[in-house]
């Protein structure tokens, strides 16, 4: 099976349509006010206006309070939330809504154990840790850290970019991978050709 692109941090309709038009499966919106490509609710509106019904939306929400989640969900209505933060299992699955839980791979995580704890449908995405910074850091983390045998959709992020990403597919046959900082030429203005790079060298190797 191929494996799916998105194309995260996405700030404007010209970059979403740009990304799609690639070839790209999902596109990010970064709904996180602390990122350099955050977008507010109406950007991200009208950003999800222009794409297909093809195209997967991704809202990326941190540590948000329970009443601007639900704003997500009514108003934006995206194919999934993205949890990238310290969310609960309680607090993700309260809203009976498709969701991506991010785990942020610190030293000694045990993967199973926070693993079990969630039911996404989305699946998890994997990315690097950092200590001051949810996502979008540009470092990657040691992938054979991750299971090869599992019984959960794997979305792989951290560090990505055109020259290591048919790699990282081999290496970990993810679900989806995932990138941001890798493709741009600063934080929230992608490159057309990363962009086209990146999708193109991911999808060869699938």
């Amino acid at each position: 099976m191929t494996v799916r692109v998105k194309i995260c941090g996405i700030t404007t309709v010209e970059d979403a349509l740009m990304a799609e038009e690639a070839g790209a499966d999902a596109i990010g919106l970064v709904l996180y006010r602390h990122s350099r490509r955050y977008v507010d609710l109406q950007q991200a509106i009208k950003i999800k206006q222009v794409l297909s019904r093809d195209t997967l939306c991704v809202a990326l929400v941190v540590n948000e309070e329970r009443d601007f989640v639900n704003q997500v969900i009514n108003h934006l209505k995206p194919s999934f939330v993205q949890f990238h933060g310290d969310e609960s299992p309680d607090f993700c699955h309260q809203f009976n809504y498709p969701f991506i839980r991010a785990i942020r791979m610190r030293e000694g995580l045990d993967v199973a154990h926070e693993v079990a704890q969630y039911k996404p449908m989305g699946g998890f995405l994997f990315d690097a840790w950092h200590a001051d910074q949810y996502g979008g850091t540009g470092e990657q983390f040691d992938w054979q850290r991750l299971p090869l045998q599992r019984k959960f959709s794997l979305i792989l992020a951290g560090g990505l970019n055109p020259d290591n990403v048919a790699q990282a597919v081999v290496a970990v046959n993810p679900e989806m991978v995932d990138v941001s900082g890798g493709v741009e030429q600063n934080p929230g203005n992608k490159d057309p050709l990363l962009v086209a790079s990146f999708i193109e060298n991911a999808k060869s190797v699938s």
